[in-house]
């Protein structure tokens, strides 16, 4: 099987060092890629977000299988003009997409099937939203409606923190992103991610994982793509996980009664609070970094577990899972998620990936015409270690970082702290 993967960041780097490892697979593409997965795959240049473009090379490549990594494309309609074009595709259409793509057709697709969520209220200008703040006080969430890479929420702690999200949506700050608004309660407890492959007919979890989405120890700072995250989560127990897999399942139905083409990964966003479990967000696609710590545990062959899913032949499909944890913590650039300098030298990959049970993921690297390696954006690396238990998998994590240096590195020292009975983390 020939397959072309799209995207350039940690997860990518994951799938592809998860697909090379199968046996079914003959050549593998990435595009752009970055500095790990061309030591793995083929890089090549291509636009990822331009649906023509991509089933071209598809086309050309004669792949078996497309497999779309981040949501741009998604939204874009890339899965939909690659599979007009007969191309096996893992990665739902731009209608199904929209689940991620914007914040109120996701919310309304909630309250449309009965699935729990804060309440909330869309806003299409300026006026109407602060109007609905005057009466609606901090704390309260504000999240710009489209796709915002990460960065268009805000959990405001006072109005006057509200009323300015508010203002520099609609002031174009995140681009045509903002030019609608969802605003909702905040809701309180820990969160967590339920990510699981569908053919939009069935749902096949995975182990629930704990991101670490603030820059700072204790869970402080401004918001990030996330800083670390571990799979399982110890301390959901049985009964709250049943309840989370129910409003998946419930999700996957509503697909259907919609009639949307879902075949990939749908990712629950997921706060745990008094009340249970209730959405925060749904992703289209595989989550970064949930992907850095979810696919080393999988045991099933990947190639084939995402050719069934974009076949639509998943019947009588039960994935294998290790018993292992794994726990990943990401470097990244000093001043991520501000403004950062790039093209440092990185050292002691090699060294890091010696020590058994160690993978580094490489995500914002390039390669350097002398082989080496340098960072190319704020996320850069994900070390990820799995151990008999989370105690060892974060050892072995932090033990590996400690020979990884480049300029400016910054990471998180609390990643698993909360569910080994630390710190908030």
């Amino acid at each position: 099987m020939d397959i072309l993967v799209l995207g350039s960041g940690g997860r990518e780097h994951a799938i592809t060092a998860s697909l090379a490892a199968s046996r079914l697979v003959s050549k593998l593409y990435v595009a752009p890629g970055n500095g790990g997965t061309g030591q793995i795959a083929k890089n090549i240049s291509l636009a990822i977000e331009d649906p023509a473009a991509v089933t071209q090379k598809a086309k050309e490549l004669e792949v078996d299988l497309l497999v779309i990594g981040p949501e741009a494309p998604l939204v874009a309609g890339v899965a939909d003009a690659a599979r007009a074009a007969g191309i096996a595709v893992f990665g739902p259409s731009a209608a199904a997409a929209r689940l991620e793509g914007s914040k109120r057709f996701a919310k309304g697709f909630m309250d449309r099937h009965g699935l729990p969520t804060a309440a909330w209220g869309g806003f299409q200008d300026l006026e109407s939203a602060l109007g609905f703040l005057a009466t609606h006080h901090a704390p309260i969430v504000i999240k710009a409606d489209g796709l915002a890479a990460g960065k268009g929420v805000t959990v405001a702690e006072s109005d006057a923190e509200a009323a300015a999200a508010v203002e520099a949506c609609f002031g174009g700050r995140f681009g045509a992103a903002g030019s609608e608004v969802v605003i909702e309660e905040r809701l309180t407890g820990p969160e967590c991610s339920c990510l699981a492959f569908t053919d939009g007919r069935r749902l096949l979890p995975m182990p629930l994982a704990q991101d670490h989405k603030r820059v700072g120890e204790g869970d402080t700072g401004p918001n990030t793509g996330g800083m670390g995250v571990y799979a399982p989560v110890p301390q959901i127990s049985a009964q709250t996980e049943a309840a989370i897999l129910a409003i998946m399942e419930g999700a996957v139905r509503g697909l259907q009664e919609e009639g949307l083409d879902y075949r990939g990964v749908l990712y629950g966003g997921f706060i745990l609070t008094a009340d249970g479990p209730k959405l925060l967000e749904f992703n289209a696609r595989f989550g970064d970094p949930e992907t850095q710590v979810l696919l080393p545990l999988l045991q099933s062959d990947l190639a084939e577990l995402m050719y069934l899913v974009a076949t639509q032949d998943t019947t009588g499909l039960e994935l294998e899972w290790s018993c292992e944890a794994a726990l990943s913590v990401v470097l990244a650039s000093g001043g991520y998620p501000g403004s950062y300098q790039t093209d440092k030298p990185i050292a002691g990959v090699v060294a890091a990936e010696a020590i058994p049970g160690v993978k580094v993921y490489q995500a914002g690297t390039r390669l350097g015409q002398d082989g080496g390696l340098f960072t190319a954006g704020g996320r850069v690396l994900d070390v990820t270690a799995l151990g008999p238990d989370l105690a060892e998998a974060q050892k072995l994590a932090y033990e590996a970082l400690s020979y990884i240096d480049f300029e400016g590195i910054y990471y998180r020292r609390d990643i698993g702290a909360r569910a080994l009975g630390g710190q908030s983390g």
